[in-house]
C-alpha cells in the first residue's frame, strides 16, 4: 500500500507547482464580518461570534427558554482544496461539525438525528453535565441508531473552548471527520474583549495518492494534515485589521500532537479545555503545542502589518501527499543512470539530487495520480510557496473596512530583503 513516506515513482512522482497547483493557489474563500454572523447574538456579555475558518456555526432556536440546536450525523463529502474531494462522516453536511456556540449559564438541547448507515453517539468533550448527557454508547446512554433522534439537554456551568464528536465506534467515526467545536462564552463577558476569535480543528487523514476514502485503520502512518478540514492552499486566510485584538482557539483529536506555530508576533496561551487561565500564569509563546485531546486558546494583538504564515510545525505536516520509499540520493549525481531507466520506464525523472525544491518544477512536465494534491504547492506574490497541510496565512491590514481577503500585502519601499554581490 502506498503511504504518506512512500514515494511514488515515474508519473507517479511527488509533484510541486503545477497548472493544478497554479489554478487552486487562490482557492480559499473570505471571511465572514462577525458582525454579520448568522447565529443570534446575545446581549447579556460583551462577546462577538466566533469564526470558524472553512465552517460555519451552527444556528438555534429558542424553545420555552432553551437553546436549542440540530445536528445531523451523516456522510459528507469533502473538498481538502480544489481539486482534492475526500469522502468523510461529519455533521450537517460539514467536517468539522458546525460550532456550537452558547453562553455559561444557558440551558442548551441538542437534538441528535442518524443519518449514518451504524450507531452513533455525541460526547460532549470537557463540558461539566449530568451522567447521562456524556454520550458514552454502552455506559451512559443506548446507541443512536441509524434513523433516530435523540435529545441531548443540560445547563452550561462554564465558559472555554470545547468539543464534542462520538463515543460509538470512535476509531472509525472521528477518523473519518466527526468532530466539531462547542464554544462557551463567560457570562459575565470577557476581561479583554476580542475583535477576532478563530477556531480551528486539527486533524490527520490515511488518504494514499490516487483515493477518495480515508483509512480510519492507519495508527501512524497519515498522509494529509489539516486545519478545519482543509489543506493548503485551500485554507481561508485568518484576516484582521492593525491592533485587532485576536483569539484562536485550537482542537485536536487526531492521533499526535500539533506545535501551531506563527509569525512575526507573539502570543499569550490564556486557556486550555479545563478553562481559562488566570492572567498571572499566562505564557508568552510563539509556538503552542496542542497534544490529543484538548484544546489551546491563545490571545495577541495583531501590531505588525503583513502576510504571516500560522502553521503545524512538524515538517511533514505542512506538505500533502507524500512517501519515503526511494533511496536517498541527495548530493548523488544521477545523470547517466537516470537516463537508462527513462528508456525502461517512460516518463521516469531523477528527484531529489539538489534537494525537493525542483520537485515545484516537475507538474509542468508530468501528471499525478488522480485525486492527489501536489505535495508542495500554492503561489505567493513573489512565487511558489512550497507548501501545503496545516498551512494558512494571518493577513493583518491596517485600513480595512470589512475581513474580506485583501489580496497579497505590499511591502513598503526598502523593507523586503535584496540580493547583494559579495567582493570577489
Amino acid at each position: 500500500m502506498i503511504t504518506r513516506r512512500k514515494l511514488f515513482s515515474g508519473a507517479a512522482a511527488l509533484i510541486g507547482a503545477s497548472t493544478l497547483a497554479q489554478r487552486i493557489a487562490r482557492g480559499a474563500t473570505a471571511l465572514a464580518d462577525p458582525a454579520n454572523h448568522p447565529v443570534p447574538n446575545d446581549n447579556r456579555t460583551n462577546y462577538r461570534p466566533v469564526v470558524t475558518p472553512n465552517g460555519a456555526s451552527l444556528p438555534w432556536v429558542m424553545k420555552d427558554g432553551v437553546k436549542e440546536f440540530h445536528l445531523i450525523a451523516e456522510p459528507v463529502r469533502r473538498e481538502f482544496a480544489p481539486g482534492l474531494w475526500v469522502n468523510c462522516w461529519g455533521y450537517n453536511g460539514q467536517t468539522p461539525g458546525p460550532t456550537i456556540e452558547a453562553v455559561e449559564g444557558d440551558r442548551v438541547r441538542v437534538l441528535v438525528t442518524n443519518k449514518l448507515g451504524e450507531p452513533t453517539t455525541v460526547h460532549w468533550h470537557g463540558i461539566l453535565l449530568p451522567n447521562g448527557m456524556d454520550g458514552v454508547a454502552g455506559l451512559t446512554q443506548k446507541r443512536i441508531s441509524p434513523g433516530e433522534t435523540y435529545a441531548y439537554e443540560f445547563t452550561l456551568r462554564q465558559h472555554g473552548a470545547q468539543m464534542y464528536h462520538p463515543h460509538s465506534d470512535e476509531m472509525i467515526q472521528m477518523a473519518m471527520g466527526m468532530e466539531g467545536f462547542f464554544l462557551i462564552h463567560p457570562k459575565e463577558g470577557y476581561p479583554q474583549p476580542v475583535d477576532r476569535h478563530f477556531l480551528i480543528f486539527l486533524q490527520e487523514w490515511a488518504l494514499p495518492p490516487g483515493t477518495f476514502t480515508p483509512n480510519p485503520n492507519v495508527m501512524v502512518d497519515f498522509d494529509l494534515f489539516t486545519f478545519n478540514s482543509r489543506v493548503w492552499p485551500g485554507t481561508d486566510p485568518l484576516v484582521v485589521r492593525l491592533n485587532d485584538r485576536v483569539r484562536m482557539s485550537f482542537a485536536n483529536l487526531s492521533m499526535d500532537s500539533h506545535p501551531i506555530h506563527f509569525h512575526g508576533h507573539r502570543w499569550w496561551l490564556v486557556g486550555t479545555d479545563g478553562g481559562a487561565i488566570p492572567k498571572s500564569a499566562w505564557i508568552p509563546e510563539v509556538t503552542t503545542n496542542v497534544p490529543p485531546g484538548t484544546t489551546r486558546t491563545v490571545e495577541f494583538v495583531a501590531d505588525n502589518p503583513g502576510d504571516w504564515p500560522l502553521h503545524c510545525h512538524k515538517n511533514h505536516h505542512t506538505m500533502n501527499a507524500m512517501s519515503h520509499t526511494i533511496p536517498n540520493v541527495i548530493g548523488v549525481e544521477q545523470g547517466e543512470a537516470a537516463k537508462k531507466i527513462g528508456k525502461l520506464v517512460p516518463g521516469y525523472m531523477a528527484m531529489g539530487e539538489e534537494g525537493m525544491h525542483d520537485m515545484a518544477q516537475m507538474a509542468e512536465t508530468m501528471g499525478g495520480p488522480r485525486n492527489t494534491l501536489p505535495m508542495m504547492t500554492g503561489t505567493g506574490p513573489f512565487g511558489s510557496i512550497e507548501m501545503g497541510g496545516m498551512f494558512t496565512i494571518l493577513k493583518v491590514r491596517a485600513g480595512i473596512d470589512n475581513y474580506d481577503d485583501p489580496g497579497w500585502y505590499q511591502q513598503p519601499p526598502g523593507s523586503g530583503v535584496r540580493a547583494v554581490v559579495l567582493p570577489m
